[in-house]
């Protein structure tokens, strides 16, 4: 798409506003950046953006999830030799909230991870950073067995009744829809298994038990709660913005999962 002008962060965040984001809110964004266009200042304007329309009280959240540090005997683009299983277990360095960095969650996700005051939760998997009034209380407690639960800073978005953004991308990659998952009666549940950092700054293996997640049919789960009405459809930049409120999401696609027994 043709862009005749740089967009600017005053740009960002009327649009942001006319949307519907709201001051003083608490919204988790997913965001493919390269979809926006140029923007003066690169995702550093963005990120301020954000910030400028949440104000003092919001709360910005983004995902850093760490999908390289998994199990790699279901690595798979690309897998690696069975001989390597056991090395990548012992030797690569622990997750630690402060020094590791996502992968594939986009160079906004990362942009807000880095910046002063962000707080990011500890699950070595599925990590989320938060900037803003309620930052520590949506990253506190992220269990390792209840990576997308209740108790993790989903279930904290959702008590403070937060919004999502999908900036640029789609349902496939709504995050809190997993929520939903984790909400069933009874969920498929699998192995899981990490590097974490410990205190004395030593690397251990740990493995535990959750919830096997299911993003594949959230693409088909995305069109049927557009067709309610809840989500907001318009333009940031260059790229095709929807919001929702979390909770309305989650109910919906509590509901939506049991229907059509995506979780069994």
């Amino acid at each position: 798409m043709y862009q005749s002008v740089p967009f600017t962060r005053a740009i960002i965040a009327e649009e942001l506003r006319d949307l519907g984001v709201r001051t003083g809110s608490t919204l988790l964004v997913h965001a493919s950046y390269r979809s926006v266009g140029f923007v003066a200042g690169g995702p550093q304007a963005v990120v301020h953006a954000f910030l400028d329309v949440l104000g003092p009280d919001g709360t910005l959240v983004v995902p850093t999830h760490t999908p390289d540090n998994t199990d790699p005997t279901g690595w798979c683009n690309p897998p690696v030799p069975e001989t390597w299983w056991g090395p990548i277990r012992t030797q690569a360095p622990g997750f630690d909230p402060a020094l590791t960095p996502s992968r594939w969650m986009g160079r906004l996700a990362e942009t807000v991870r880095t910046w002063p005051g962000a707080v990011r939760s500890a699950h070595p998997h599925v990590s989320f950073a938060a900037l803003g009034r309620h930052a520590e209380e949506i990253t506190a407690g992220h269990r390792v067995d209840d990576a997308l639960g209740d108790s993790s800073p989903l279930g904290a978005v959702y008590r403070l009744d937060g919004q999502v953004l999908l900036l640029g991308c789609g349902h496939d990659s709504n995050t809190s829809l997993h929520l939903a998952e984790w909400r069933q009666p009874a969920p498929p549940r699998g192995p899981r298994g990490a590097a974490i950092r410990r205190p004395d700054g030593t690397s251990e293996w740990i493995t535990w038990v959750d919830v096997i997640e299911n993003e594949e049919v959230f693409a088909d789960l995305g069109v049927d709660l557009e067709a309610t009405g809840a989500v907001a459809v318009g333009g940031v930049g260059l790229a095709t913005a929807r919001l929702m409120s979390q909770r309305a999401a989650v109910d919906f696609a509590t509901t939506w999962i049991a229907s059509h027994g995506a979780a069994q």
